[in-house]
């Protein structure tokens, strides 16, 4: 069992609610602590709120791996923005979604619901035009920060930073400064079920911090208390 391999660590995973028969795992994994989040799917409107009737509580990468949004097929698209109290993960590098829909993103799900990721891959921090790797197939890493399946347009993830993601949430996408900022810190730890340590400047909570100045450039981070650069 993939959960005793990992000695309890398993804590989130993404799954296709139209291939999980009767939702078993789904309700597994909602009995025994494991948040459930829809992605990487062609579920049907109806399918994806039978995920959520049987226990799921987030979708991954609102957008991306997915059926686009249609107006008689709303899909995983439309579930995100029909439910508002579940949570939704997107991508916000500008580039894996425009950022008028990473705005209507923000208008549909609010400040509370909302979480900001970046998709990153290990190529992280590596310049552009150099080839890697992922999951056996080639890659490399284009001018705008996107991996690429080499040789085609097909996206395979990014190399954003939480806090150039953060930027381009507030300056490009107009979203309001709180909801993109909750996105990045509180939404995810009440996702996760951690808010009661962490995601906020709270006493007795864990002090993991990062400072940005004004152009959301990083100036220190602490974590639980202790300076890291």
């Amino acid at each position: 069992m993939y959960q005793e391999a990992a000695k309890g660590m398993i804590k989130y995973i993404t799954l296709a609610p139209e291939r999980d028969e009767e939702f078993a795992l789904t309700r597994y994994c909602k009995a025994t602590g494991v948040v459930v989040s829809m992605g990487h799917s062609a579920a049907t409107y109806e399918e994806a709120l039978m995920g959520i009737a049987n226990g799921a509580t987030s979708m991954t990468h609102v957008y991306n791996g997915m059926t686009p949004y249609h107006h008689r097929k709303p899909g995983l698209v439309g579930t995100a923005f029909r439910v508002r109290d579940m949570f939704g993960e997107v991508i916000c590098d500008g580039c894996h979604s425009h950022l008028a829909a990473l705005n209507n993103f923000f208008q549909a799900k609010g400040r509370d619901y909302s979480i900001m990721v970046t998709d990153s891959l290990r190529a992280k921090h590596c310049p552009p035009g150099g080839e890697y790797e992922l999951g056996g197939h080639p890659i490399e890493i284009g001018e705008d920060g996107l991996a690429r399946l080499k040789g085609t347009e097909t996206i395979a993830g990014s190399t954003l930073y939480m806090n150039r993601g953060l930027k381009i949430l507030v300056e490009d996408a107009l979203v309001p400064f709180d909801a993109a900022l909750n996105s990045c810190t509180i939404n995810p730890a009440r996702c996760l079920g951690v808010s009661d340590r962490k995601g906020c400047l709270n006493a007795g909570y864990d002090a993991d911090i990062v400072v940005l100045d004004d152009d959301y450039q990083v100036l220190q981070t602490y974590c639980c208390g202790k300076a890291m650069l």
